[in-house]
């Protein structure tokens, strides 16, 4: 059985995006280790359990350009939540910008909000 363990998001400063999905988004800090001056591997989550997010320092013009634009504009990040009322009124208190109202569907209720880069995520609390 196969298990997708790890995403990449780009970001500019390990301080800045680790302050971010920490504080902001309520993120668990998982690893932070000094690889070169340059290069540290800093992994976050939103729990313990799941797929972790690896914050990728960008290192050249090419990955800068991806940094808050990875896929495409689109909504790439799903971030479910067991009280979608509370995550979404602590997300607002913190300054998250959400781009749209609530919104009720089949699934579940969903609200997309954009992270401090510009990557969009749907909030969702599942049905």
């Amino acid at each position: 059985m196969n298990t997708l363990g790890m995403i990449a998001i780009v970001i500019d400063d390990y301080d800045i995006a680790i302050s971010h999905y920490v504080n902001d988004l309520g993120f668990t800090l998982i690893e932070d280790k000094v690889l070169s001056p340059e290069k540290r591997w800093v992994v976050v989550a939103p729990s313990k359990e799941g797929v972790r997010i690896l914050l990728a320092k960008a290192a050249n013009d090419q990955q800068r350009s991806a940094i808050g634009n990875s896929t495409g504009g689109r909504v790439g990040f799903f971030l479910y939540t067991a009280n979608f009322t509370e995550t979404y009124e602590t997300y607002k208190f913190q300054g998250i910008e959400f781009i749209e109202q609530p919104r009720q569907e089949t699934y579940g209720q969903v609200v997309v909000f954009k992270d401090k880069y510009g990557n969009k995520w749907d909030l969702i609390e599942q049905k």
